[in-house]
């Protein structure tokens, strides 16, 4: 028999391609397991077709590696062949790698059909040699060659399984086992190659593929193919986790947002949107099973003079206590919400009114103990109205109503206590109702109204301004007045559609009077506190006055204490931009809330406004006088005018005016009167 020898180049670039092609396997099975659908089939087509021709390629590299007395040429079909059997080998390989689950008994026959396929690739690759007499195997090598494929075989299938998905550690252990890999991938080669005997004497048979330069082009081939698939499959490994961390991020972020957007900043409860939409499935639900559920409005008694004795970071954890505490009487199904300031509302499944009843009972005695916080012992009560679904009301407007009529009830009968919806409260709750229906269509129906009391210098004049009032010009009840309906649009939300008709219809009023030749005066519009935070605020100010042309400094948006003070830094950006824009900006009721002098400072007013709490006793000796003399004398040294309201006494106005007033109103001097009759007093005390 013939002795062969090997070049040692060949039999370590023919280890180096093993080992890549163990290496794509591992890599391709990542890429196959993590790409569903059509993706996937793709990435495991292009995947088994790299692999396979890599393993192919090792195999034909390690055969000509061999240094024979003789040339050699193959059989172009059993060459084909071979290739066919080691990419349809390496197909059925990542196919079962990409499987969810690879058991024993999966495992063990997978194993089996690819250590057959690899043996029978190179088996195959041999017998495309070309010689004669035919070459000669030794059967205890070629037994002991498959068993190193199927063993090899199972090793790479379960490596591949445990190494498909991508990680720091797994990376590196992806690495080892490629080269164990190649190892013995290449090691069989060689293995199969022991069992080959050639006959010392053959003839040559010259037809085939000439072998003398295969070597090279299918090293460089082999190389080529694995280092693209390598390269194109670790770029959309990189891009899909990259893609990943994106999406995962803009998940996070969306939930933020939704978190921001449906609860409670304060409390972390559900809000008024969230609640609004689980009360529509809470109907939806009980008309589909005939069955009913309660709806509870809460509200806190004695909240609001806790939160201006203590000030509102005190009240802020007030509340937070007060939620903790309403939590833990709740079980099953329910809904706890906070709808604005002491305001709560419960949505709960119960199976009878008395259970209903338990629940509220359990809700007003869980608050009825003391809250000790920062040393101070503070004490509130509860005041609940229950409105039973479908029984009280049939939507989601008529139950809101009617459990807030009940909890007034509640409150006018002595608070700290519940009270069920009853027939007597109908009237005022229908009336309510139906006011807050016709509210929705007042817009619409161009119902509201802009009157404007007169601002004037002190002591007696000239007209400096005018403060917009609003009314509604109701079809049935006449001309209302906002605390008939301002609260209503409060919780509705209607406050922001409203509030911009406002400022919209007072910068056209401005325009008009300009256009009269009054073009001193100006026109102050209070802001709501929703309205003030709303986003557009300072967007559809500049829009209204840009539209009628009117300068900024005629308009003065009041901002009252309480609203500057709930969230001061917003409130300085606010008023920031509306002012650089050349908006005036005025404290309104000041001295009646609690106020911060250091966020005072920083507010860009150009006025404060006395309340007129403190104009209504005034008089040169009693405590009105020193806070207004005290408010006066902050306001001269913030560099801010004063104006005062409520002034109905010609000594209140005498009195005023010594103190260093800028600017006074009230009925003194003159009541709330349209347009048309504000132009004409224009006219007349020209």
């Amino acid at each position: 028999m013939q002795v062969s020898q090997y070049d040692q180049i060949l039999v370590v670039i023919s280890f180096i391609v093993a080992i890549m092609a163990a290496y794509t396997a591992l890599n391709m099975a990542g890429r196959v397991s993590t790409n569903p659908g059509k993706a996937g089939w793709l990435w495991l087509a292009g995947g088994g077709l790299a692999l396979g021709i890599g393993i192919w390629a090792m195999h034909f590299i390690g055969m000509l590696a061999m240094e024979l007395t003789m040339s050699m040429s193959y059989d172009r079909l059993l060459t084909g062949l071979s290739m066919l059997i080691a990419v349809g080998s390496s197909l059925f390989a990542l196919w079962l790698v990409s499987t969810p689950q690879l058991r024993l008994r999966r495992l063990l026959p997978g194993s089996l059909v690819m250590g057959g396929g690899i043996a029978g690739m190179h088996y195959t690759g041999m017998a495309a040699l070309e010689v004669s007499p035919p070459i000669v195997w030794d059967m205890r090598w070629v037994a002991i060659s498959l068993l190193i494929a199927l063993g090899a075989s199972l090793a790479a299938l379960w490596l591949t399984f445990r190494l498909r998905h991508e990680a720091a550690l797994v990376a590196q252990m992806r690495a080892g086992a490629a080269v164990l890999m190649g190892i013995a991938i290449a090691g069989m080669h060689y293995t199969g190659m022991m069992a080959a005997q050639f006959p010392m004497q053959h003839s040559i048979m010259h037809h085939g593929v000439d072998g003398n330069w295969l070597a090279l082009l299918v090293s460089v081939v082999a190389l080529s193919i694995l280092g693209i698939t390598l390269v194109v499959s670790m770029l959309d490994a990189r891009l899909q986790a990259r893609t990943s961390l994106l999406a995962s991020s803009l998940a996070e972020a969306n939930r933020e947002l939704a978190q921001l957007a449906l609860h409670d900043p304060l409390t972390r409860l559900p809000n008024r949107v969230l609640l609004e939409d689980r009360l529509d499935q809470a109907i939806n639900k009980a008309r589909r099973e005939g069955s009913f559920f309660a709806l509870m409005f809460m509200d806190l008694d004695g909240f609001k003079t806790v939160n201006d004795a203590y000030g509102h970071d005190v009240g802020d954890r007030l509340l937070i206590a007060v939620t903790e505490r309403l939590l833990q009487p709740l079980k099953g199904q329910y809904t706890l919400a906070r709808i604005g300031g002491d305001e709560f509302v419960l949505l709960a499944e119960v199976n009878a009114p008395d259970e209903a009843a338990t629940l509220a009972d359990a809700l007003v005695r869980t608050i009825d103990q003391p809250f000790t916080l920062d040393r101070y012992d503070l004490v509130v009560t509860l005041s609940v109205g229950i409105a039973l679904y479908p029984h009280d009301g049939k939507n989601e407007r008529e139950l809101m109503f009617n459990a807030d009529a009940a909890m007034y009830h509640t409150k006018h009968m002595g608070r700290n206590g519940y009270h069920f919806f009853q027939p007597s409260m109908n009237t005022l709750a229908q009336t309510q109702l139906l006011l807050m229906s016709d509210l929705w269509l007042a817009l619409e129906r161009n119902e509201l109204r802009l009157f404007y009391q007169p601002k004037f210098q002190a002591p007696a004049g000239p007209i400096v301004g005018f403060e917009a009032l609003l009314r509604w010009q109701h079809g049935v009840h006449g001309l209302l007045t906002p605390d008939r309906f301002l609260p209503l649009a409060e919780k509705t939300g209607l406050i922001i559609p409203i509030g911009n008709w406002v400022i919209d219809e007072a910068c056209r009023q401005l325009s008009e009077w300009r256009q009269q030749g009054h073009t001193h005066w100006t026109v102050a519009v209070n802001l709501s506190t929703l309205q003030f935070e709303q986003t557009g605020l300072v967007d559809h100010v500049m829009a209204c006055l840009a539209r009628y042309q009117v300068p900024p400094e005629s308009l003065i948006l009041e901002v009252t204490e309480t609203t500057a003070m709930t969230n001061p830094d917003e409130s300085v950006r606010v008023l920031t931009r509306l002012t650089d824009a050349g908006v005036k900006a005025s404290i309104d009721d000041f001295g009646t809330g609690y106020s911060s002098l250091l966020y005072l400072k920083r507010l860009p007013a150009c006025e404060l406004k006395i309340d007129r709490a403190f104009v209504k006793e005034l008089s040169r000796e009693g405590d009105d006088a020193t806070i207004v003399s005290a408010i006066v004398a902050l306001a001269k040294t913030l560099n801010l005018k004063v104006v005062a309201e409520g002034v109905e006494t010609q000594a209140q106005q005498a009195f005023l005016t010594e103190l260093g007033c800028n600017t006074l109103q009230g009925y003194l001097l003159g009541k709330p009167i349209s347009a048309q009759e504000a132009t004409q007093l224009g006219t007349e005390t020209r």
